[in-house]
This record gives C-alpha cells, structure tokens and sequence, in this order.
C-alpha cells in the first residue's frame, strides 16, 4: 500500500508551510514529487513531510529555497545540524551578555569607514559581510540598517554630500554581487525599478536581491523610469511581476499617474508589488491597479516563494 496519504491542508498544518506555498515549491523547485489522486487531489507521504520540515527550517535560517532543494534529504539533515552548530557555537556563554551577532558590529565599522571617508575600509567591510551572511541578513541586518544611519547622519548635518555619495557608491557595488542568479529555467523572473520621479534607488535594488535570495531571476533596470519603459522590458523578459519602490519622489512627480499608466501597460497576469517609506501616500493608485503593497523586504520574500509559476 502506497504511504502517500496526506492531503495538502494537513501537510500545511504539520510542517506550518501554507498551501500556495507547497504548490509552488513542488513547480517551481521539484522540492517533493506528491502522488495523485483518481480526482487530481496531492497526497504526500511521511518522507515528503519530513523532507518540507528541513527545507523550512532552512530557509527560514537564510538559506534560498532555489539554492537547497535539489539536495538529497540527507545533506538537508546535515545542513539543519551544521546551522545548529554553529547557531549553539555563536551563542552566548550562559550569564553573559547577549552576542550583537556580524550585522551589528558590521553597521558600525561601515559607518566609522563612511565618516573616515575610507571607500576602500567600507568596500572590504561590505565584502566580508556578503560572504559571512546570507542574503536575507545581508540585506535586513547591513544594509537597510546603515542607509538608514547614513541617511539620519546627514540629515542631522554629520555628513556630508561627499560621505554619503561614497557609501551609496560602495553599497550600490556590493550588493551587485546579490544579483547573480542561479535560478531554474523554469522560475518565474522578476522586473525591478523605480517610477519617472523617483531617484533613489536602493528600495529597488534591494527588492531586487531579496527576488534572487527567493529563487527569482531578477532584471534589475535602476532608477526614475518611464513607466512605458518599464513595462516594456517586463514584457520583453516575459516578467512574472514587476517591483517598484517609491521612498521620496521628487518635486511635481506625479506617482499616481505613473502606477496607473503601467498598469495599463502591464499584462493582466503580471503582478505589481510595491514598497518603500512614501508607498502609502498612494493607497488609493495601488489599491486601483491591483498593487501588492508590501511593508519590507522580508514580506516581499516570503510573497515571493508563495506565488505559483504560470
């Protein structure tokens, strides 16, 4: 007698994964191969629920779903012992004081290099930091932390133009280095940029490497764009969503009508997610062209591994 036995919603119960989710893995990835039902129905076995276990607990320690799923179960066991290990060898000795971690020290010695104008100290610190952390606190615990400390130290008049034109350069060079994919041929591809008015692009960027720390490859087309444009590279890429941040557009830009005009220029399948601080600002434009309004890049991801492949 055959052991594929579980439906969908009690393997969504069991290993906490949703639905959508499962699907998706199982498409996109081959993560498990579930048996068929006379109805159509998947079944997954005992090993395919012990299998997703590893998988989640993976990814959920940083790892990319597009990066592990290939594996044998028993390299994903070896992995989850070797993330504990190091997780119990990086802890703190009982009684001590918490451990701050890499991202933390890394923020500060970023920011020392920042205000000592020191391109090459910050690029080293950066390039030690992508190769230490994964991606997802790469992103969450580095960089979103030190733009928004650059950003504070110049507003508060510590820094100068010079300073923050260096750490946006070194930064932006950096986590080019994300943007490399090794996805399936068969994932879905990402579009990222920024609307006609909107020039700061690290939102962009950033939602860019999070879509290849998820499994996604990413077309990364950079800042201020015509929202034509825009959607005639998705088109070109045969794109499965397009990602847009909007943190501060300039003077007389109207976001509004660029949302609406890529909308309308976007295929009906071509999902349109979107974040950044001033995203809010335009609920009425997003809710009206169907915008996924997201609040970080850890929601974006997690977005990300739940949409299925067409």
């Amino acid at each position: 007698m055959s052991d594929q036995r579980h439906p969908i919603q009690v393997v969504a119960r069991r290993t906490g994964l949703s639905a959508d989710v499962l699907r998706a893995w199982e498409k996109r990835y081959d993560a498990v191969t579930p048996e068929r039902t006379a109805t159509g129905r998947r079944v997954y076995s005992d090993a395919d629920i012990d299998r997703l276990r590893l998988l989640k607990r993976l990814t959920v320690g940083g790892r990319s779903i597009g990066q592990i799923a290939a594996l044998p179960s028993a390299d994903l066991v070896a992995l989850v012992r070797e993330d504990a290990s190091e997780a119990a060898r990086a802890a703190p000795a009982p009684g001590s004081a918490p451990s701050l971690g890499l991202a933390a020290p890394t923020v500060a010695r970023a920011l020392a290099a920042v205000k000592a104008l020191d391109g090459e100290a910050l690029d080293s610190v950066l390039a030690r930091a992508v190769v230490a952390l994964r991606a997802p606190e790469m992103i969450d615990q580095v960089a979103v932390p030190l733009l928004e400390q650059v950003g504070a130290e110049w507003q508060a008049g510590r820094l100068g133009v010079a300073e923050e034109h260096l750490a946006s350069g070194v930064l932006r060079r950096v986590l080019g280095q994300l943007l490399s994919s090794s996805a399936p041929a068969s994932a879905p591809r990402l579009v990222a940029a920024t609307l006609q008015g909107e020039r700061h692009e690290f939102g962009a960027l950033l939602a860019a490497a999070s879509a290849v720390a998820t499994g996604w490859p990413v077309t990364y087309l950079g800042a201020d764009l015509p929202a034509n444009d825009i959607a005639a590279a998705a088109r070109h890429q045969d794109a499965r969503a397009v990602a847009l941040s909007i943190v501060c557009p300039t003077t007389g830009a109207d976001i509004a009508r660029e949302v609406a005009a890529l909308t309308d220029a976007l295929p009906k399948e071509m999902t349109l997610v979107v974040g950044g601080r001033a995203a809010a600002r335009y609920h009425a434009a997003l809710a009206d062209a169907g915008a996924v309004h997201l609040a970080d890049f850890a929601a974006l991801r997690a977005y990300l591994a739940s949409v299925e492949p067409l």
